[in-house]
């Protein structure tokens, strides 16, 4: 039977779980998250470190911590997978990682097991194109390009052709992650190359506390009413703290 490389909540325990959606345009909607571990890029602030950056990784994570992967990470049957989800009762489930994408095989065979009563939310780093078998499965992509401030390389951060193709995708949002007001060029170049509408892109402050959330917020908010953009919060933060399986 097929598998998923998930992570963990704690050493044996599959970071599956039911909460409110924290960020995008799905904000505070209950959810579903069934988080993978796995990630193809390697970001400076990354908040869910413990799904890729294992002892050995040769990146550089401002937590400077590495993560051991058999405590971090497991292996488990879709058809348990679906049983854990099933238990929750809630027809909305959010695939998030790490990059969900690096297993959309598992995922396509996961969605067919559940049927077609689901509403499927990604969360993607943007740089992995849809499979046909797993596109047919997708309601929702919730993309978040990564800027320079990653620290990831431009090739490494930004696929031209997966890029393009949600840009024409009517499913996709795009969330990205400021961290300063000067990412605004940024933004906007990205937005102008791939022609992404403004009502289509999300601006989200970088920060694992309320605090720096709320001071970022000062400048965020009337940076996105200058430029037509949506403004989103980070609601788990605020309710549950910087903490796994929230």
């Amino acid at each position: 039977m097929t598998s998923l490389r998930l992570a963990t909540v704690h050493p044996g325990e599959p970071e599956i779980f039911h909460s409110l959606q924290g960020e995008g345009i799905s904000l505070g909607r209950p959810s579903v998250f069934v988080r993978l571990s796995g990630c193809n890029l390697a970001c400076l602030w990354c908040d869910t470190p413990y799904t890729w950056y294992f002892t050995g990784h040769n990146a550089r994570h401002r937590g400077c911590e590495t993560f051991v992967r058999r405590e971090n990470s497991l292996t488990l049957d879709i058809a348990e997978v679906a049983r854990r989800i099933a238990e929750f009762g809630c027809r909305h489930i959010v695939f998030t990682g790490g990059e969900p994408l690096l297993q959309q095989p598992a995922l396509a065979a996961l969605c067919a097991l559940l049927g077609p009563d689901y509403h499927i939310e990604i969360e993607s780093n943007g740089t992995v194109a849809l499979t046909a078998a797993f596109d047919a499965h997708v309601d929702q992509l919730n993309l978040s390009p990564k800027l320079a401030h990653s620290g990831n390389a431009a090739d490494l951060r930004v696929n031209e052709t997966s890029l393009a193709g949600y840009a024409r995708d009517p499913r996709a949002w795009f969330k990205f992650v400021v961290a300063s007001p000067e990412d605004a060029d940024e933004i906007d170049a990205l937005a102008s190359q791939y022609a992404i509408a403004a009502e289509r892109i999300l601006l989200m402050p970088e920060g694992t506390s309320p605090a720096v959330l709320q001071q970022r917020a000062h400048w965020l908010a009337p940076l996105c009413l200058d430029r037509g953009w949506r403004f989103t919060d980070r609601l788990h933060i605020h309710l549950y703290g910087d903490t796994r399986g929230t």
